[in-house]
């Protein structure tokens, strides 16, 4: 929903979403912020301690996004940041002056690299920074599922449910839910959005 309120963002976080802002300009590949504080940046007020982002896959191998996102503020946080990457297409960062925790997602899913493509830049704690878009969140939310997650999808949908193409979000939840073998995820990802549309009415 154009206009909607955000939630304010202080202290080590805001330096964090400045830097991390910094580093999606500086990489040589296209990326967004997802997780809490997209949620925020799209008018749900809630709290957050981390920064999740996502940036496209293929574009650069591991070893050399570390050794660039060093040179502009950023660390691994645990041993094997590399091979845990590789394993897993998450990267655990920390933001070296603020302290803040990043998770870096690689992107290699058609999904991923269609909503990064349509991520909108936003002001956000002072900085223009790439946010991925209301309705692309509510499918990464509707992937994770946790109770977190299933506030903000109820939330996101109801602040933004005109500009959201829900057929889209259940065709590509549904996709999901076949390839990680779990149906009932697609049936309790339509529950949810029916109770919140019927709510708009």
């Amino acid at each position: 929903m154009a206009g909607a309120k955000k939630a304010p963002l202080k202290g080590g976080l805001r330096i964090a979403i400045a830097a991390v802002a910094d580093a999606l300009t500086a990489l040589p590949l296209s990326g967004m912020i997802i997780g809490g504080v997209a949620v925020i940046a799209r008018g749900v007020p809630r709290t957050t301690r981390d920064v999740d982002l996502t940036v496209e896959g293929g574009k650069l191998e591991l070893p050399d996004l570390v050794v660039q996102l060093e040179m502009v503020g950023f660390e691994p946080r645990i041993d094997g940041a590399i091979a845990f990457a590789a394993a897993n297409q998450v990267l655990l960062l920390r933001h070296t002056s603020s302290g803040v925790d990043i998770d870096l997602s690689i992107a290699w899913l058609p999904f991923e690299t269609e909503a990064i493509a349509a991520a909108e830049s936003l002001n956000l704690a002072g900085a223009q920074v790439r946010v991925a878009r209301a309705e692309d969140l509510v499918i990464y939310k509707a992937i994770a599922f946790r109770p977190q997650d299933q506030q903000d999808i109820e939330r996101l949908a109801t602040l933004h449910g005109d500009t959201i193409d829900f057929d889209r979000v259940r065709r590509i939840v549904g996709q999901f839910a076949e390839a990680l073998d779990e149906p009932e995820r697609a049936v309790q990802v339509e529950q949810l959005l029916t109770r919140v549309l019927d709510g708009r009415r």
